[in-house]
């Protein structure tokens, strides 16, 4: 098996021209197994866990629904969503063997993604809790903790913030390829016409074209990954309290009280 595909310059030369597709295949049943061994490990391993539910201190005054997403983060979530998935099927049914005019509709897919990006950046640096989301010392003694529970250790994990490790590890995920993917994507449609940008093939030799189709299709290939594990767990039965949030923009008091520490996410008497 092959990662890149390789051909010759007009010199004659050796220059890496695009990542092999075989890392698609990889990539996608890399999600259906992570999907089935968790699936198979929440049955037979995770019910032996000692659960995280319990009495809760400084739960006075929270009311019957607590706001997790506002109307601005979830538009911004499912404007995202439909542009990745149009994205990837744009860029992935044609290279399976499913054919049509595909390229207008991902350039256009991906402005749109561009500006959900852009639009996030500035939504969460100032008129979100900016630091909630991502990786910060305490949660690395917490991942500790729970790897330790999860291998069986009988230790006291506590509960979490607004968003816990795994939720943030998807999102810095999501945050490096996303970006990857993005500026590559704008620096291809050099090589197309568009009313956006105009074209300009010899913005680099055919060596670094190379390159960036690399990254782009690395980082992309990695989205389908993200994609089908992402989805595997908005479906599930025990998180679907978390994606109706999405959808309604709340979680209810007793959500929050069994899943989260009022000392981490605070929230007031108006939810």
């Amino acid at each position: 098996m092959e990662l890149f595909q390789t051909g010759t310059d007009p010199w004659g030369q050796e220059i890496l021209i695009r990542i092999s597709w075989s890392l698609l295949t990889i990539s996608f049943w890399a999600g259906i197994a992570f999907v089935l061994f968790h699936a198979v490990y929440s049955v037979v391993w995770k019910p032996k866990l000692v659960a995280e539910g319990g009495d809760v201190a400084g739960a006075e005054g929270i009311p019957e629904k607590i706001v997790r997403h506002t109307g601005a983060a979830r538009m911004f979530h499912w404007v995202m969503a439909a542009s990745m998935l149009v994205l990837l099927g744009t860029g992935f049914l044609p290279i399976v063997g499913l054919e049509f005019a595909w390229l207008n509709i991902h350039w256009i897919a991906g402005l749109i993604l561009i500006l959900c990006i852009l639009y996030h950046i500035v939504h969460a640096s100032f008129f979100l809790d900016f630091w909630s989301i991502w990786i910060l010392p305490g949660d690395l003694k917490e991942a500790v903790q729970r790897t330790k529970r999860q291998l069986g250790q009988s230790v006291d994990v506590g509960k979490h913030g607004k968003y816990p490790l795994d939720h943030k590890l998807y999102h810095m995920a999501v945050s490096i390829f996303g970006l990857l993917v993005s500026v590559t994507g704008l620096l291809m449609m050099l090589r197309i016409d568009t009313p956006v940008i105009p074209r300009n093939d010899a913005f680099f030799t055919e060596g670094d074209w190379g390159v960036v189709y690399s990254i782009h299709g690395f980082a992309a290939v990695l989205f389908v990954l993200l994609t089908i594990t992402h989805i595997y767990f908005a479906v599930r039965p025990d998180k679907l309290w978390i994606t109706k949030s999405m959808i309604f923009g709340w979680v209810s008091k007793s959500d929050y009280l069994s899943h989260f520490d009022p000392n981490k996410w605070k929230v007031d008497s108006k939810g």
